[in-house]
């Protein structure tokens, strides 16, 4: 699987749930199982609606980790990505649809704007509070899935690198959690109340697209540069080490 596939595949997969529920006319009058309505229908999928983008952008991109190329086995990639759904999924839908994500946003964002903060710092406030959850449960279940490269480097060099590339990544988050909360005020309609018009699943659709472009974009160049910079190498496997040892022609 290329890099720009496993970058930008998840938006295309988020941008096309928005099209299916367009199509297939889906709004709160829809008929689901009661298990799945009674958890996803409610207070914050009224107030942020495009979250349920993020979600399926997130569980695009952990199958898609999963079917990657790489040391990992098969084992670990779908023990892996099982938990890494299910954290995801529990933090996004537990004990409703938002989870702990969109209400450690609603808090941290309600208790700033009472503390008299101007809106924008509010809602920057709670956007980051929630990018913080969600990239945290996102990349945790992540590591659960991909066996990350061994740098030759100095420990010092590897945690700064580290570093920063945890800030470039959850700084996208930030910019696209905050991007897809911005719905309501750039006219999107009242979905899931009525269904989608064909206006709201255009302005849905460019919202996921330009929310989620900086993350796609990161994951693009942090996986080219390092599938190609030869700083890094991949954790040996017990074959490897075999053949290390001097017993290739067994292996």
């Amino acid at each position: 699987m290329s890099a720009a596939v496993q970058a930008f595949g998840p938006a295309a997969v988020a941008i096309l749930a928005v099209l299916l529920a367009w199509s297939t006319g889906l709004d709160q009058h829809t008929v689901l199982p009661p298990l799945i309505e009674a958890r996803f229908y409610g207070f914050f999928l009224d107030r942020y609606p495009l979250f349920a983008a993020a979600l399926v952008y997130g569980l695009a991109r952990i199958g898609f980790a999963m079917i990657r190329t790489g040391k990992a086995g098969l084992v670990r990639r779908l023990l892996g990505g099982a938990v890494a759904i299910g954290l995801l999924l529990g933090a996004s839908l537990y004990p409703t649809f938002g989870g702990f994500v969109l209400r450690s946003a609603f808090a941290t964002g309600g208790i700033a704007f009472l503390g008299q903060q101007p809106m924008a710092i509010a809602y920057g406030l709670g956007a980051a509070a929630a990018a913080f959850l969600f990239g945290l449960v996102f990349g945790a279940g992540n590591l659960l899935v991909v066996r990350r490269p061994v740098a030759n480097d100095s420990w010092r060099r590897r945690l700064l690198r580290g570093t920063g590339h945890i800030a470039m990544r959850y700084l996208s988050l930030w910019f696209a959690l905050a991007t897809l909360g911005l719905a309501d005020a750039l006219g999107f309609g009242a979905w899931p109340r009525r269904p989608l018009s064909e206006t709201d699943a255009l302005l849905a659709a460019a919202l996921v697209f330009v929310a989620f472009l900086p993350h796609g974009c990161l994951d693009w160049i942090l996986t080219a540069t390092g599938s190609t910079s030869g700083r890094g190498i991949d954790q040996p496997d017990a074959a490897d080490l075999i053949r290390t040892a001097g017993y290739g022609k067994i292996v």
